[in-house]
């Protein structure tokens, strides 16, 4: 039979198989041998060992569209970073790792502030101002008082979304009030899994209530170490970079040290945001730093 990872935890993978329900199974030795690791959002075939324990075994992964290195899911359509607005004041610097990353993995990203309620609209403008002005699509949310709701639902209608965020910015209050109206099956999934209203552990496919579209919901973090990319292609991880990198004086210019920086103009003017550059650079030298 062929179904969905909805989630792996412990070496169990929980395949949601249509029509027939949720199976536990284990994945054959020989993922192991060729070193392959099933993912939360893999479309796989499992053999049933136990038609009434539910239970099989994973055989074999089908092609996936997208593989995300941090976190570890496959076949998503977009990622939803989650930060609060205020209480915790968003760290721009973890952010903008967690960019960097989609980035490098051409993921479509949505930038979610949440806790709305705890802060001032001149704030927003100035969230605005540093992330709209780099391409990214924002969206300021309420899990309080259901502001941005109807917004949030129409992003993640018909598409498959990974969320992630630190922990402590309510994105398990957000994901809750997305799901509050989903079906008696989805209920009964939750139970088997032991899933309740405590901080995620695990990554988990949840489907969303009053659309078509799922949402992974992921462990928070508080650190994230950008993957063993080379420092040249960070600039191209900044959207904002992109175009005016093509006027700097020299070429493959790191937009640090070297003269005539059309990037390092734009920053100076106020064009590119200083906060999003100075991560830039903080990100480039860690690399830098790694690779010697």
């Amino acid at each position: 039979m062929t179904g969905k990872i909805i989630k792996g935890i412990a070496g169990f993978y929980y395949v949601q198989i249509k029509g027939q329900g949720l199976y536990e199974c284990k994945a054959r030795g020989v993922f192991r041998k060729e070193g392959i690791k099933p993912l939360v959002g893999d479309i796989v075939d499992i053999e049933v060992i136990s038609s009434e324990e539910m239970t099989g075994n994973v055989i074999s992964v089908h092609d996936r569209t997208n593989t995300l290195i941090r976190p570890s899911v496959a076949n998503v359509d977009q990622a939803l970073i989650v930060f609060a607005a205020k209480n915790p004041k968003p760290n721009f610097n973890l952010l903008d790792r967690f960019l960097v990353m989609m980035e490098y993995q051409n993921l479509p990203v949505v930038i979610c502030f949440n806790k709305t309620d705890l802060s001032s609209a001149d704030y927003f403008d100035e969230l605005e101002d540093v992330y709209s002005s780099a391409g990214y699509n924002l969206l300021f949310t309420s899990a309080k008082t259901g502001e941005g709701y109807k917004d949030l639902i129409g992003i993640l209608d018909n598409k498959t979304t990974v969320v992630a965020g630190p922990s402590g910015v309510g994105k398990s209050s957000l994901i809750n009030t997305l799901q509050s109206d989903v079906t008696m099956e989805t209920g009964e999934i939750s139970k088997k899994l032991g899933r309740g209203r405590h901080t995620t552990r695990h990554s988990e496919i949840i489907p969303i209530a009053g659309c078509n579209g799922n949402i992974i919901d992921t462990p928070g973090f508080s650190a994230i170490n950008v993957p063993n990319i080379e420092k040249e292609d960070i600039g191209r991880c900044y959207p904002e970079f992109r175009e005016p990198s093509g006027k700097c004086y020299f070429t493959g210019c790191s937009h640090i040290n070297e003269p005539d920086c059309e990037v390092k103009r734009l920053v100076d003017d106020g064009h590119i945001s200083g906060v999003r550059y100075d991560n830039y650079v903080k990100i480039y030298e860690e690399l830098a730093e790694r690779h010697r």
